[in-house]
C-alpha cells in the first residue's frame, strides 16, 4: 500500500485533464494520420471519422460512470479488475502501456519529420532525440508544471485548428477579388465519394480508431485528478464533443478543398498545404510549428500515462518496487525513466527505417485501442450488475443499448481490420498479446510455487 510519502498528489481539475485527453487525441494521428486515413477512404473518411466519433463517444460514457462508481480508482485495471477479474485487468493495464510507448516513440518520428521542413539536412533520427529529451525533461517536473505545459499546448493547437475550420470554410464558400470559392465538386470527383470502395472505408477505421485513441487517458488521471466523481464526467462531455468536432469538420475542409489522391503524396501536413492555399505569408511555417506543438503535446500525454501505468504495477508490487519512487516533486521518476526508453528505442527504428517508422507503428497501435476499448465497453455493460443501483452523480442514458452498439461496432471493425491489415502488423501484435498472457500466466504459477 502507498504510504503518504508515496501517494500521488491530486493537483489535476477538470481543465487539465480535458486538455489532456484533447492532447492525447490531437496529434500525430490528425496531422500526420490525416494523410493514410484520406488515402484509404477517400473522402469518405468523413463517414469514417464520425463512426468513430460515434464509439468513441458511448465507450467513454461507460468509463466515466464506471469511475464515478469507483472514486478511489487509480487507473484501469482498479476499474475493470473487480468486474471482470485479474486477467482482463492485467491485460488492458499492459496493452495500454504498450500503446503509449509505441505512440511516443511513433510520435518522436512524426515531429522529427516536421522539422526536417526547415531543417532538412539533419537526419530523422538527430531531430528525433532532441524531441524526446525535451518532453522527458518536462515529465520530470512537478504534475502541476506538466498539466499546466500541457493544458497551453493543447490550447494552442485547438486555436489554430479553430483558425483552419474558419479559414478553409472561406477558401470553400467565398469568393473575394482573385479568389474563386472551391465548393464542394472534390467530394464527388476523382473516383466519387467512396473510391476505393467499402473497403478502403473499413481499412481507414484502423487509422481512425488510432487517432482517436488517448482520449481514455482521462482512467489514468483518477489518482492525480481532485473530485474524480464530478470532474471525470464533465470532462468526458467536453472533451468528445471537441474532438468529434475537431477532426469531422478539419477533414470536411481538407478534403473538398484538395483532391484526396493528391493529399498522401507530400511529406507535409494536410494542413500544411491548406494554410498555403490561403496565401498568408509564412502561414505554411505558422501551421508547420503548431502541428509539431502539437504532437509534442500527444508525447507528452503519452509518456505520463505510461508512467502511472508502471507506478501502479510497482506499488502494488506486481513489478519492481523502485518504479513506484517519488521524487521531491512528487513524480514517479524512475516510471517516467523507464518508459521514455520507448522514445530513444524509437529514435534507434528510425535509423534503419526512417520516416516509415511512424506508418509502421501505427497499425499495431490501431489493433491496441480497439482492445482497449473494447476491453473498457465490456466492463461497463458487466458493471451494472455488478453494482446494480443508481445512485451515482453519473448514469448513462439508454444503457445497455449505446454500450452494446459500440461492442458489436468495434467488434465488426476488428474483423474488417484483420482481413485488410498487412499480416506482418496483425503478427506483431499478436505476438506482443501473447507475450503478455504468458507473463501472467508464469506469475501467476510463481506465486503459487511461493506460496507453497
Amino acid at each position: 500500500m502507498e504510504n503518504d510519502n508515496q501517494k500521488l498528489q491530486r493537483t489535476m481539475t477538470s481543465r487539465h485533464i480535458t486538455m489532456m485527453a484533447l492532447g492525447g487525441a490531437i496529434g500525430a494521428g490528425l496531422f500526420k494520420g490525416s494523410s493514410a486515413a484520406i488515402d484509404m477512404a477517400g473522402p469518405s473518411v468523413i463517414i469514417a471519422y464520425l463512426l468513430g466519433g460515434i464509439i468513441l463517444l458511448f465507450v467513454m460514457q461507460g468509463l466515466a460512470e464506471m469511475a464515478v462508481r469507483n472514486s478511489d480508482a487509480r487507473t484501469f485495471r482498479d476499474l475493470v479488475q473487480s468486474i471482470l477479474g485479474k486477467y482482463p485487468a492485467y491485460f488492458l493495464d499492459w496493452i495500454y502501456w504498450k500503446m503509449w510507448v509505441l505512440n511516443i516513440a511513433a510520435e518522436s518520428v512524426v515531429a522529427a519529420i516536421f522539422l526536417q521542413y526547415w531543417l532538412p539536412d539533419y537526419p530523422i533520427w538527430i531531430l528525433a532525440l532532441s524531441v524526446s529529451i525535451l518532453v522527458t525533461a518536462i515529465n520530470l517536473l512537478s504534475v502541476k508544471v506538466f498539466a499546466e505545459t500541457e493544458y497551453w499546448l493543447a490550447l494552442i493547437k485547438i486555436t489554430v485548428i479553430v483558425v483552419f475550420i474558419i479559414a478553409g470554410l472561406a477558401l470553400l464558400l467565398v469568393t473575394l477579388g482573385n479568389h474563386t470559392a472551391v465548393g464542394f465538386s472534390n467530394l464527388t470527383d476523382h473516383g466519387g465519394f467512396l473510391p476505393n470502395g467499402p473497403t478502403g472505408l473499413i481499412t481507414a477505421m484502423l487509422v481512425v480508431i488510432y487517432s482517436y485513441g488517448g482520449t481514455e487517458i482521462i482512467g489514468i488521471t483518477l489518482a492525480e485528478t481532485k473530485n474524480p466523481e464530478k470532474v471525470v464526467p464533465k470532462a468526458v462531455r467536453s472533451t468528445l464533443v471537441r474532438i468529434i468536432s475537431f477532426y469531422l469538420l478539419p477533414f470536411l475542409i481538407i478534403v473538398s478543398l484538395i483532391p484526396w489522391n493528391e493529399v498522401n503524396g507530400v511529406p507535409e501536413s494536410p494542413f500544411v498545404m491548406v494554410f498555403k492555399m490561403i496565401g498568408i505569408p509564412g502561414a505554411d511555417h505558422i501551421m508547420n510549428a503548431v502541428v509539431l506543438l502539437a504532437i509534442i503535446s500527444s508525447m507528452n500525454s503519452g509518456l505520463y500515462g505510461s508512467s502511472r501505468v508502471l507506478y501502479t504495477q510497482a506499488v502494488d508490487g506486481r513489478i519492481p518496487r523502485i518504479f513506484a519512487h517519488l521524487s521531491k516533486k512528487k513524480v514517479p521518476v524512475y516510471a517516467i525513466l523507464m518508459c521514455t526508453l520507448a522514445l530513444y528505442m524509437g529514435v534507434i527504428i528510425s535509423l534503419f527505417a526512417g520516416s516509415k517508422t511512424f506508418d509502421f507503428l501505427m497499425g499495431s497501435l490501431g489493433y491496441t485501442v480497439l482492445f482497449i476499448w473494447l476491453i473498457i465497453a465490456v466492463a461497463h455493460l458487466k458493471s451494472r450488475k455488478k453494482n446494480p443501483e443508481r445512485t451515482s452523480v453519473y448514469v448513462v442514458k439508454w444503457f445497455p443499448y449505446t454500450t452494446w452498439a459500440a461492442i458489436i461496432a468495434l467488434s465488426a471493425i476488428l474483423i474488417g481490420i484483420i482481413f485488410t491489415t498487412s499480416i506482418i502488423v496483425t503478427g506483431i501484435t499478436l505476438a506482443i498479446y501473447i507475450f503478455i498472457t504468458l507473463t501472467y500466466i508464469y506469475k501467476g504459477r510463481f506465486h503459487e510455487d511461493e506460496a507453497k
